[in-house]
């Protein structure tokens, strides 16, 4: 009888990536959030999903498109964002021996609306037997192993690529939390009007992410660092390219690190004394893709006088945090939303 009923689920529903964890294999899909269309009239047909959409991204023929379906966190496209899970979903099914549907747990942002959270259920049950949702902030937290079942505050950065969300959290409970808006895409997005406005240089989203991981960095020890790169240049039209360097990356994305870096402060200006006083000794948790940003921990550490630590799979921590509590449901029952 066990072998009829599929193993739980945990899904990470990022703006950047999707990750799926089941429950006693670990994280069994981590893929792109893209979808690739094919639009025939009123008519829309998938054409590739996850990796393979992501390499078409601004290399599409005509009447291809290739579409984010989650924006800032939460589902922009219901009809994609469904048809992009149920696809995640069918592909890590098959692979179970399980013939029932799965339960899932979904990591959604802080501060999501009653409409948001509707939508991120209605584009999941058709797949499963039961959806549970669990704060991003407290399911990374728990993924970056922070004592959240103590009566110690914990306080955990998750910078996502559409969102960082920020929670102090003490005895499986958040004190407080604050959701920015800001994140991985807003870095690429002011990358790509920086070389627009001061090179006249015309770039995509695929080459700004690369010049933010390959020399993008948030403190001025990485400002020598050097790359060419290449696009259309908006004067004459002809493709062109440059070298950049780290400290002109830096500058060009410092606007969306100082909000970052502003919102932390606010949330240690909200914590109450004592917790205040636990974050000095526990420190700063970075996760999500935007920990990955070079010297993100340093300048935090430097401007807020707190240890800051980046965790040890950043991508994954909110997976592995909602994979936690599916293998200790006792422990953890009290943190799902």
């Amino acid at each position: 009888m066990l072998r009829l009923v599929a193993r739980d689920l945990a899904i990470d529903l990022g703006t950047a990536n999707t990750l799926i964890y089941e429950k006693g294999k670990g994280i069994v899909l981590n893929e792109p959030s893209i979808v690739a269309l094919r639009y025939e009239g009123s008519r829309k047909e998938p054409v590739a999903f996850g990796a393979e959409a992501k390499v078409m991204l601004g290399r599409t023929p005509e009447g291809v498109k290739v579409i984010r379906p989650v924006r800032t966190g939460v589902i922009a496209d219901f009809e994609v964002a469904a048809m992009m899970l149920g696809h995640f979903l069918s592909r890590v099914r098959r692979k179970s021996l399980g013939l029932m549907r799965p339960r899932v747990m979904v990591g959604v942002p802080s501060g999501i609306t009653e409409v948001e959270k509707r939508a991120i259920r209605e584009s999941i049950e058709g797949q499963v037997r039961e959806v549970r949702l669990i704060d991003e902030a407290m399911a990374a937290a728990i993924g970056c192993d922070l004592p959240v079942t103590e009566a110690v505050a914990s306080l955990i950065v998750d910078i996502g690529g559409g969102t960082t969300d920020i929670a102090v959290i003490s005895l499986k409970d958040i004190v407080y939390s604050v959701s920015v808006r800001q994140g991985g895409d807003a870095m690429d997005e002011a990358i790509i009007n920086h070389l627009r406005r001061r090179h006249h240089l015309l770039v995509g989203e695929s080459t700004a992410e690369l010049i933010k991981k390959t020399v993008g960095s948030a403190h001025r020890d990485y400002d020598r660092q050097e790359m060419e790169v290449r696009g259309r240049s908006l004067t004459s039209g002809a493709p062109s390219s440059l070298i950049v360097t780290g400290e002109e990356i830096r500058e060009a994305i410092n606007e969306v690190v100082s909000n970052i870096i502003g919102a932390i402060r606010q949330a240690l200006e909200n914590t109450p004394p004592e917790l205040a006083g636990d974050i000095i000794s526990t420190g700063i948790a970075l996760a999500g893709g935007g920990a990955l940003l070079r010297g993100f921990d340093r300048r935090i550490s430097e401007e807020l006088q707190i240890p800051t630590f980046v965790a040890d799979d950043p991508l994954a921590a909110v997976v592995q945090g909602a994979g936690k509590c599916l293998d200790n449901v006792e422990l953890y029952q009290d943190v799902w939303l």
